[in-house]
């Protein structure tokens, strides 16, 4: 399965979604990260909690998401509100579309500890979803099946 996180700059939660899913995926899963409008950076803490918690940071980038018309993703999976009421490119026609509403741990002002726990929170939240999604026959579930096992992860 193919999956595509996409958040409005693929600075923060949809880069965290990638890695997490990768890391945790074992090559079952390959999931990537995109962005409408691309910052064209990762927030530093993105990387910096990601790496304290053994998930590997190699190769990833802010990218839009006109660079995967190629990927042709199962699943297209929206991590912030802006992104889930974008109109997607063409291209993703054929994927099925979720939301994992996800909070944004970049944007919090306050001491680093509350920002770390804010950091390990929404990455705790993507893996218990990601952990979930593991546990499903990817490779025989029905679509209409596969959309009702996210709606019960919490996508929608």
């Amino acid at each position: 399965m193919k999956i595509l996180y996409i958040c409005t700059h693929n600075r923060c939660r949809s880069i965290l979604s990638e890695a997490v899913t990768n890391h945790l995926a074992n090559g079952r899963i390959q999931a990537r990260s995109a962005g409408s409008q691309p910052a064209g950076e990762v927030h530093p803490l993105t990387l910096k909690y990601l790496a304290e918690a053994g998930i590997n940071t190699d190769g990833l980038e802010s990218q839009s998401w006109d660079d995967f018309a190629d990927f042709k993703p199962d699943l297209v999976i929206t991590v912030c509100d802006s992104a889930a009421g974008e109109s997607c490119p063409l291209w993703m026609g054929e994927s099925l579309k979720m939301h994992w509403g996800l909070a944004d741990p970049s944007k919090l002002q306050g001491s680093e500890e509350d920002i770390a726990a804010a950091f390990h929170k929404v990455m705790d939240e993507i893996k218990s979803r990601v952990k979930g999604l593991l546990r499903l026959d990817l490779e025989h579930l029905q679509r209409a099946n596969l959309k009702h096992a996210l709606q019960s992860l919490g996508a929608r």
